[in-house]
């Protein structure tokens, strides 16, 4: 097993260098995948992969193409470095990267099984953001036909690389913010197994969000629409799985 942080990066020159220290910290070489930023976040981002050569990676993007492109191309580069897993963070210093040791840990208990960052707010968190949440995990509920992905939005977890880039390459993934939901859900349909470490999520005061309101809204409800097709034609299927899992509880 070996492992490597995978690090999407848009504009966030400011947290970017305290979390790639602190995965540093932690001896996890950092993919960090600079999705079409501007010149001086580019420089940031530069500046500090030639800080760290041989440690620190630099994925450049000519444009912006969006989160879930950003982490498939750091994946790409991380399996083709050798790499087995990847720990996804995000760049915005939302996550708690005192938390990175708990996740490696669960990995390297749990190699087969995706880790998955289940958050815990705290006052920072806009309501808005923390109930429109609910949303969606209710459309994955259904989509699994289980509770076992309590929340698909976190962009703190660990992937094995295999079953992820299988999926890519058979699949067309939403390439932005729908990416961290479409992902599980499709992972869940092939089986894969879901552990949750609870972690600490904290929405800076001066902190930038990418998330465009009206427009990556749109994409998110046009994802939840294919997923649900989706899942009515495995629905013999995934009622059988949910009848084993009944039986053996």
């Amino acid at each position: 097993m070996r492992t490597c942080a995978v690090v999407p990066y848009f504009e966030h020159a400011r947290t970017l260098a305290a979390v790639v220290e602190a995965l540093l910290a932690n001896e996890l070489p950092c993919v960090v995948v600079d999705d079409g930023s501007g010149a001086a976040a580019h420089a940031a981002a530069a500046t500090l992969a030639a800080r760290h050569p041989g440690k620190v990676t630099l994925v450049t993007h000519p444009r912006n193409l969006g989160k879930g492109a950003a982490v498939l191309s750091g994946m790409r580069a991380a399996a083709a470095a050798g790499c087995t897993h990847a720990l996804q963070i995000d760049a915005d210093g939302q996550h708690d990267t005192a938390d990175v040791r708990a996740f490696l840990q669960q990995a390297a208990h749990h190699p087969d099984a995706l880790i998955l960052g289940l958050p815990v707010f705290d006052a920072t968190t806009p309501r808005t953001r923390f109930y429109g949440r609910y949303l969606t995990h209710a459309w994955v509920w259904i989509n699994t036909l289980s509770f076992e992905i309590r929340d698909s939005m976190c962009g703190f977890r660990v992937y094995p690389l295999a079953p992820v880039l299988e999926l890519a390459d058979e699949e067309r993934l939403g390439s932005r913010m729908d990416f961290d939901t479409e992902v599980l859900v499709r992972l869940h349909w092939r089986g894969a197994r879901m552990v949750e470490v609870p972690t600490r999520v904290t929405y800076p005061h001066d902190g930038q969000s990418h998330f465009r309101l009206w427009r990556d809204n749109v994409r998110i409800s046009a994802m939840h629409a294919r997923l649900f097709f989706g899942m009515l034609r495995r629905l013999p299927t995934l009622l059988r799985r949910r009848h084993r899992e009944v039986l053996h509880a």
